[in-house]
């Protein structure tokens, strides 16, 4: 899984741009992570939905155990 989650993060963002300093690129993979990968993009492992779903859900189900 983290050798797909590194070669996700490669080829759609920091592959595709140019950053100035470290810590733009720290910004810019940090909002990609948090607003893209873990939000919206879907995920094959968790059933093609997004891991936010996925843990939203886990939650619900223990709060209900």
């Amino acid at each position: 899984m983290a050798e797909s989650f590194f070669g996700a993060l490669k080829n759609e963002r920091v592959s595709r741009v140019s950053y100035l300093t470290r810590e733009v690129a720290r910004q810019d993979i940090r909002r990609y992570i948090e607003f893209w990968y873990n939000r919206k993009r879907l995920h094959s492992a968790v059933g093609y939905r997004p891991p936010q779903e996925v843990h939203a859900e886990h939650q619900r189900l223990r709060l209900v155990a």
